[in-house]
Order: C-alpha cells, then sequence, then structure tokens
C-alpha cells in the first residue's frame, strides 16, 4: 500500500512538472483585450427631466354689452341760488406822514474873516476887567496869582453865551474871572463872508497881587 502510494505521488509531481507554460504573449493579449473592451463601452446620456407643464390660460369673464349707465346730473347747469354776502369798507386813504425838519443849531466857527470885538477894543476890554474884579480873600491869603483862561461864545447879536472856565489857579479866582466875563456888555459880533456868525472866543483873566 504504502508503495503504491509513492509511486502514484511521484507520477502527480513528475506530470505538473513536464506541464507545459502558458506564453507570456497571451496574458499580454488578454490585457489589451480587456483595455478594448473598456473602450468601446458605450456612453450613456442621462436623460433630461421633463419641462414643466405650461400654466393654464387666463379665465376670460364675458362682460355682456348692454349695460345701461345712469345719466349723471351736471352740477354745472343747474342753477343754484345762494346769497352771499360781501362787506365792502369804504378806502380811506393815509395822510402823508410829513416830516418836520428840525431847526439846525447854527455853527459855530473858531476862526473867522472877522472877528468879534470888545465895544472900545481890547484896552476897553482890560480896563472892563480891572474895574469889575475883586481878587478872592483865599487868594490874597493864599498868595494865588496868574492866569485864568476863559471861553466864551459871542453870538450874532453880539451877546455872550456859554461860558466856561478852561484852565484856573483856584483860589476862587476862577469863579471870579467867569463872573465878569458873563456880566460883560455885548460884543461887536464876528462876520462870515459879511453875515454875523457864532464865534468861539478865548479870554486870559489876569489875578497879579500888588
Amino acid at each position: 500500500m504504502e508503495v503504491g502510494l509513492s509511486v502514484s505521488l511521484a507520477i502527480i509531481l513528475l506530470a505538473f512538472a513536464y506541464a507545459p507554460k502558458e506564453d507570456d504573449t497571451s496574458s499580454l493579449m488578454t490585457v489589451d483585450a480587456i483595455e478594448e473592451e473598456i473602450e468601446e463601452i458605450p456612453q450613456t446620456n442621462q436623460a433630461k427631466p421633463p419641462p414643466p407643464p405650461p400654466p393654464p390660460p387666463p379665465e376670460v369673464i364675458e362682460v355682456e354689452d348692454d349695460i345701461e349707465v345712469e345719466d349723471q346730473p351736471n352740477l354745472f347747469d343747474q342753477e343754484m341760488d345762494v346769497d352771499v354776502e360781501i362787506e365792502t369798507q369804504a378806502y380811506i386813504p393815509e395822510e402823508p406822514v410829513i416830516k418836520k425838519e428840525e431847526p439846525k443849531e447854527p455853527e459855530i466857527f473858531v476862526v473867522v474873516e472877522q472877528m468879534p470885538e470888545f465895544p472900545g477894543g481890547d484896552k476897553a476890554l482890560y480896563e472892563f476887567l480891572a474895574k469889575n474884579i475883586k481878587y478872592p480873600a483865599v487868594a490874597k491869603d493864599n498868595g494865588i496869582e496868574g492866569k485864568v483862561y476863559i471861553k466864551f461864545v459871542v453870538n450874532e447879536d453880539g451877546s455872550v453865551s456859554q461860558a466856561q472856565v478852561v484852565r484856573g489857579i483856584g483860589g476862587g479866582c476862577d469863579e471870579e474871572a467867569l463872573r465878569v466875563v458873563k456880566d460883560m456888555p455885548k460884543w461887536k459880533a464876528g462876520k462870515q463872508r459879511g453875515k454875523n456868525v457864532k464865534v468861539w472866543y478865548t479870554l486870559p483873566v489876569y489875578f497879579k497881587l500888588q
């Protein structure tokens, strides 16, 4: 038995050993054939979805031709009795306002063609001042002396106004000089272009102790 099995196995092994080998070309052809089969596979197009159904046609509503339209009354043709009262006011024209021009104050000149003059001239003026001025007691006691300058206006009629002290020395001398100037008689008025005018005049009044 054992000898028979061994012989059988040996025969089988020999058979496998001498079996003819397959050619490599057959295997290569088989690969090429497979590639050709793959290339020849037809491409299948995917079916597009069907388009949506069209919308239903609009519903047609039949309108009867025989429609009676009632005539509307024409409001413009109707007569309307309306009593309208219109108040009318009489037009009263306003009186024009006339502005009265205020009389302008005459100009007071400083220098004119002909200056004002005391009656009798400058000599008569200083005689008047020396005669009428009284030396204030306070000024005497304190030894005050000097010049007091008085400024005043000689009007068109020669009268003196707006007298004021421009520069004083005190001790009662300023007030005394102002008093005497206000008491002066009328001057000869100053003139400009042959017409009497107002003129400013400055007068020095001397106070000197004897």
